[in-house]
């Protein structure tokens, strides 16, 4: 079995099976989506995020070699997004959509799993796919906040929404913890594990509801433009970016792999949370996680040829 079919059959296909489920559902049962949205972003993703950042295990030599990389390749997207928005005159809710969708990959149950299948026998591959995982999760819940809220709020309300938010409290506490060392009781990793795990679950799920309502036959023209900048430009970003740094090897496979993933389901279930264009953001997350099976699978190869 190719690539190709490795990556569709293990990574895209049980996440378009639990979209299709919540979709299901959905039609039958008509949910009432913001209360879940809320307990989702209130509850489970919190836990997710602290867990994740708490349990990753950082080897500080390859963290001090990454963050130049990483800063200049998120800037890239940032930019990208940021001059496409203004080219295209969005709307500030659509503008928000576009900048998010090319800046913020599906770093948790797209590219961690993605990174296990390809480095198996080489646990470097995972080691900075986790890294970029939670340079992803601070992304998500800073800039990718921004850029929802400011669509509907002035800078003095974003910041006082921001502060209030749990899933900045699960950053920071998660942050603490990691940097001291901390142990947390038995009691209360449990059920944290347990929130966590339900966490893509549920979000999945939410997704696949919200999809239920789009009709898919309205194209957007910000979802093209999400879709190059995303799936076609940031591996071209990569790419410059790990040749000008002198970045080698599996790093540089792990690094230029993690480039091709698509975007964040996060962004949809956040924007469905804040109610910023959720359709929209429903839609670049359905249509990227489809492309992405041909071009990360195209990427993949040209890792294992370039590097």
């Amino acid at each position: 079995m190719g690539y190709m079919s490795l990556v569709f059959v293990n990574v895209v296909l049980p996440i378009l099976i639990l979209m299709a489920i919540g979709a299901l559902f959905q039609r039958r049962f008509h949910f009432q989506l913001t209360p879940i949205s809320k307990l989702l972003t209130s509850c489970f993703m919190p836990a997710a995020v602290f867990l994740n950042i708490y349990e990753a295990q950082f080897d500080m030599q390859l963290l001090a070699q990454l963050v130049f990389y990483l800063l200049l390749f998120t800037g890239s997207t940032m930019a990208l997004g940021q001059l496409l928005a203004k080219v295209l005159k969005l709307k500030r809710g659509e503008g928000a959509a576009l900048k998010n969708s090319i800046s913020l990959m599906n770093s948790g149950n797209y590219g961690l799993p993605v990174s296990q299948l390809i480095f198996s026998a080489n646990p470097l591959g995972v080691s900075v796919q986790i890294i970029v995982l939670v340079f992803q999760n601070l992304l998500t819940y800073t800039y990718g906040l921004y850029n929802l809220l400011s669509a509907t709020k002035s800078i003095v309300d974003i910041g006082k929404s921001l502060v209030k938010l749990p899933i900045v409290h699960a950053l920071l506490a998660g942050i603490v913890f990691q940097a001291f060392a901390w142990p947390i009781p038995g009691f209360v990793l449990v059920p944290l594990e347990q929130l966590a795990n339900g966490f893509v679950a549920l979000a999945l799920f939410l997704l696949g509801a919200q999809l239920a309502g789009i009709r898919l036959r309205s194209f957007h023209r910000a979802i093209a433009w999400s879709l190059l900048g995303r799936l076609v430009a940031g591996p071209a970003f990569a790419l410059l970016f790990i040749f000008t740094l002198g970045i080698e090897g599996v790093v540089a496979q792990s690094l230029f792999i993690a480039s091709s993933f698509p975007t964040s389901r996060n962004t949809a279930t956040l924007a469905l949370e804040h109610e910023v264009e959720p359709e929209l953001h429903a839609q670049i997350v359905l249509y990227s996680t489809l492309l992405s099976c041909v071009t990360a699978t195209a990427v993949i190869h040209l890792a294992s040829v370039l590097f």
